[in-house]
C-alpha cells in the first residue's frame, strides 16, 4: 500500500484513517538524512517499508545541514487518532563517526531515568523497534553507497517537553520529553491496546521500584483521592481509565503485593456487576438489578447510578464496593495479591471501602 504521510479524504461513515507513529515518522527522516549525507540527494518525499511491509511516503517538511551532518523533519500525522503528537516536528540529525549506530536524546525527546522499561536507565527514550528500523536504514544505505555503518543519530521533537506532560511519561521516570514509540509504525484510530500497553508498562516500571502497593483508578478524582487515602507515589498510580480488565489480568502474571480499584459510582457499579471494560459504549449499568439487590423496585427506572446513589444513599456505595471486590477477586486469580476497592463521589469524598 502506498500513502503520502497517510493523508487521505475518507468519505462519509468510512473506516477511521490511521496514520504513523513516531518511530516511522524518525525511521523516515534519518533515511532521508542518509539519503543526502551519503548520496547528495536532497529530496522532498522519502519512503520506507514498515516492519509488516506497508510503504508509507512522508514529506519532508524541515531541512538543515552543516560540514558533517545533515538534519531533516517530518511532521507526524497519527491520522484519526487523538494522539497528543499529532502535528509534531519529528526531527532526526545525522552525522558519521563512532562506533556503529547510537542514539542521542534531542531537544523534546527525553530520557529513562526508572528501571522496568525496555530502554536502560540514562539512554534516551527511543524505543526497541524504532531502533532497529532506523539501524536497518543506515545498513541498507552503508551498503548502496559504500560506506561504513558508524551513524550518530539524534532526535528532536520541538515542544515535545510541554507535549510529554499530558502523556505517562513522568510518571514513568521518562524525563525531558517525549518518547519515540511504535512496533509496527502504524498508529490505529483509537486503539484500546495503546492504552493497556502503557498500563502494562506502569506496572512493569512500578515492580521494578518494587511497589508493594499500587492503584488503579477510572479518573483523575479517583486517582486523587485513593493516592492521598494512601500516601502512594506517582509510580504507583496507574492510569487504569476503563480497562479494569486489561489492569487486572496482567498483575495476575505480574504480581504486586497489594492492589486497589477505585473510581466513581457509575463505573464501578458496572464493575460490581461484573463488567471488566467500564467504557459507557461497551457496558451499562443493569438498573433492574440494581432494583432487585436494592429491594427499591423504582431504580429501575432511574437513568444514571448516581441518581440510584442519591435515592439508596451508603448502602447502596457498600454493595457496589463489597460487589466489586468479588469481581476483582474474580479477575485476578492470584491468592498472594490482597484486593481493596474504594468507591468515590464527584467531589472525591470516599463512600464506600473493602
Amino acid at each position: 500500500m502506498l500513502c503520502y504521510n497517510g493523508v487521505m479524504k475518507n468519505p462519509p461513515n468510512s473506516p477511521l484513517r490511521r496514520g504513523w507513529t513516531t518511530g516511522a515518522c524518525a525511521t523516515a527522516a534519518v533515511r532521508a538524512c542518509l539519503e543526502q549525507l551519503w548520496g547528495t540527494h536532497h529530496i522532498s518525499e522519502i519512503q520506507i517499508t514498515l516492519p509488516r511491509g506497508e510503504q508509507p511516503l512522508f514529506a519532508v517538511a524541515h531541512r538543515a545541514s552543516g560540514e558533517d551532518w545533515v538534519e531533516i523533519g517530518i511532521t507526524k500525522d497519527a491520522g484519526d487518532d487523538p494522539d497528543v503528537t499529532h502535528g509534531a516536528l519529528i526531527i532526526a540529525r545525522v552525522s558519521e563517526g563512532g562506533s556503529g549506530v547510537t542514539f542521542y536524546a534531542g531537544d523534546g525527546v527525553g530520557y529513562i531515568t526508572k528501571a522496568g522499561l525496555p530502554i536502560k536507565v540514562g539512554e534516551p527514550a527511543i524505543n526497541p523497534i524504532p531502533r532497529q528500523m532506523m539501524e536497518a536504514q543506515v545498513l541498507e544505505l552503508a551498503e548502496i553507497y559504500k560506506k561504513t555503518p558508524n551513524i550518530k543519530i539524534t532526535i528532536s521533537i520541538p515542544g515535545g517537553a510541554e507535549i510529554a506532560l499530558k502523556t505517562w511519561n513522568p510518571r514513568l521516570g521518562i524525563v525531558g520529553g517525549l518518547s519515540v514509540l511504535g512496533t509496527t509504525g502504524i498508529v490505529r484510530p483509537f486503539s484500546c491496546a495503546a492504552w493497556i500497553a502503557s498500563i502494562h508498562r506502569g506496572i512493569d516500571v512500578a515492580r521494578a521500584e518494587h511497589s508493594g502497593h499500587v492503584a488503579g483508578c477510572t479518573g483523575t478524582t479517583s486517582e486523587r483521592a485513593v493516592q492521598a487515602l494512601y500516601c502512594l507515589p506517582e509510580t504507583a498510580m496507574l492510569d487504569m481509565g476503563d480497562f479494569a480488565g486489561g489492569l487486572m489480568k496482567y498483575l495476575t502474571k505480574k504480581p504486586v503485593p497489594r492492589l486497589t480499584i477505585g473510581g466513581g459510582v457509575g463505573k464501578m457499579t458496572k464493575l460490581a456487576q461484573g463488567a471488566r471494560d467500564l467504557h459507557s459504549a461497551r457496558s451499562q449499568v443493569d438498573f433492574n438489578h440494581l432494583a432487585n439487590v436494592m429491594g427499591q423496585p423504582n431504580l429501575a427506572h432511574v437513568n444514571t447510578a448516581l441518581e440510584a446513589y442519591s435515592l439508596v444513599g451508603s448502602s447502596m456505595a457498600e454493595w457496589v464496593a463489597s460487589e466489586s471486590l468479588r469481581n476483582c477477586r474474580t479477575i485476578v486469580k492470584n491468592d498472594k495479591i490482597d484486593i481493596d476497592c474504594v468507591v468515590i463521589n464527584r467531589s472525591g469524598q470516599i463512600l464506600a471501602r473493602t
